[in-house]
């Protein structure tokens, strides 16, 4: 335990003395890998999907807000959706608009969110966006991470749907935006997955605030418990297709990843709780003290000592 504080220290220590070069490296390992994970599953218009198209991408969002790069990462998404069929391109556009609206709306600090959330789904890690994000956002974040949800769904329907799509026999324009739209919104599981990171995400923020030992803790434990309660009501209600090894490989991990986040963000001693009481002039107040959990690392000088001998042969040499 105590060589993983000293790993933590350290590596505290070492993103605040080079955050300045970090934050632009984490950055373009975002953009990169987003739009990498765009032109894998997607990858219609044969000019962007090259290698130099996500390098390029990871290069300018290093310089770039979050808000922006998820911009750019929905503009691509059109590019391969237009190859497809100009209909799903155009509800993406709406839909894609009306998220900015709520983006920039609500809390535009979160725009990660955006990015993050389609992500971690395509990695198989979607179940950790609601226990990171009710640990150490607002309720407001709850907007983004759905609507990152959702746009998973559209890219997977576009994927799942492209020879279909593109070979429609649908005559008239209206009739397939009237079989598009009710095929991406009345995904079922799109809703049961939106409503379960909210739901989660709000179980989690509550829990957290609690002025209860290791709070933190059971809040992922309730955010992991409520995600599976609303999947397997949604399950048994609308017989989703679900794949539970799948399901359960992706809590597992997103459980381990959460509680690594929460060491290194929130690791306290409550061995050593303190109670204290003061007042002022118009209030009594009763806090509860928990100590983080800190040291130092240890800094390591090594000093040579040398004989008097080997002082003479240095000389002589």
């Amino acid at each position: 335990m105590m060589n993983l504080l000293v790993f933590k220290e350290k590596l505290r220590r070492f993103y605040g003395k080079y955050s300045l070069y970090l934050i632009p490296v984490i950055k373009f390992f975002v953009g990169f890998l987003a739009a990498w994970l765009i032109n894998s599953n997607l990858g219609f218009m044969e000019q962007l999907d090259t290698p130099l198209v996500p390098a390029a991408f990871g290069l300018a969002s290093s310089f770039l807000p979050y808000g922006v790069t998820a911009f750019l990462a929905g503009c691509l998404v059109l590019a391969h959706a237009f190859q497809v069929s100009a209909e799903i391109s155009l509800i993406l556009l709406v839909f894609m608009l009306v998220v900015m609206m709520l983006y920039y709306g609500f809390r535009p600090g979160d725009g990660y969110l955006l990015l993050i959330t389609p992500m971690l789904f395509f990695l198989n890690l979607p179940y950790v966006v609601p226990l990171v994000v009710g640990l150490s956002g607002s309720l407001v974040s709850i907007v983004p991470v759905c609507c990152g949800v959702c746009i998973y769904y559209m890219i997977l329907y576009l994927q799942q749907n492209a020879g279909v799509l593109a070979g429609s026999s649908l005559p008239e324009m209206a009739d397939r935006f009237i079989r598009i739209i009710h095929d991406v919104f009345g995904n079922e599981l799109m809703w049961v997955m939106a409503a379960a990171f909210a739901a989660a995400i709000l179980a989690v923020y509550i829990i957290k605030n609690l002025s209860v030992d290791y709070s933190w803790s059971i809040a992922i434990i309730a955010g992991v418990i409520t995600q599976l309660a609303i999947i397997f009501i949604g399950d048994m209600r609308f017989d989703l297709p679900v794949s539970a090894g799948s399901m359960i490989l992706g809590i597992i991990l997103s459980v381990l990843a959460a509680l690594i986040y929460q060491f290194f963000v929130f690791a306290v001693d409550y061995t050593r709780t303190e109670y204290l009481q003061y007042e002022d002039d118009e209030y009594y107040y009763y806090v509860k003290a928990v100590p983080k959990i800190a040291v130092s690392a240890p800094d390591v000088k090594v000093q040579k000592i040398y004989s008097r001998r080997n002082v003479r042969r240095e000389r002589n040499d």
